[in-house]
């Protein structure tokens, strides 16, 4: 793999679409925009996302904004809402690297066999029991 190469098969145009409106609605013109903010990459700025990068940060912005639209529930009486289904953000959404690597990491476990992951997990001195 080249130096700097996508790990895997590139986003569709719809993950794409939604994922810009997420982003937009978190306050962000574009993905230049919510590079620094968001953490992504030079190649995630212009638009290249793998399937489980745009899925995973798909996972967080979505999250963001069911907090956001709770909190605004909470706090107001919903008169003031957007259209897109939140209240308006006080201020962009910034997003730390660690957060974007953990929800990528989360999304690849679900691929991983239970005994598998039980025996890595019991290999590292945790105990593990079925459910």
């Amino acid at each position: 793999m080249a130096f700097g190469s996508p790990s895997g098969p590139p986003a569709g145009a719809r993950q794409l679409a939604q994922l810009l409106e997420l982003v937009q609605s978190a306050g962000h013109v574009d993905f230049k925009d919510a590079r620094g903010p968001l953490g992504l990459t030079q190649r995630q700025s212009n638009g290249k996302f793998t399937r489980d990068e745009a899925e995973a940060l798909i996972g967080l912005l979505e999250a963001e904004q069911e907090s956001r639209r709770l909190e605004g529930e909470a706090t107001t009486d919903g008169a003031d809402e957007r259209p897109g289904g939140g209240p308006p953000p006080d201020e962009p959404l910034r997003l730390s690297r660690g957060e974007r690597q953990a929800a990528e990491a989360a999304l690849k476990l679900k691929d991983v066999a239970d005994d598998v992951l039980a025996a890595e997990l019991q290999r590292r001195g945790w105990v593990v029991m079925a459910p």
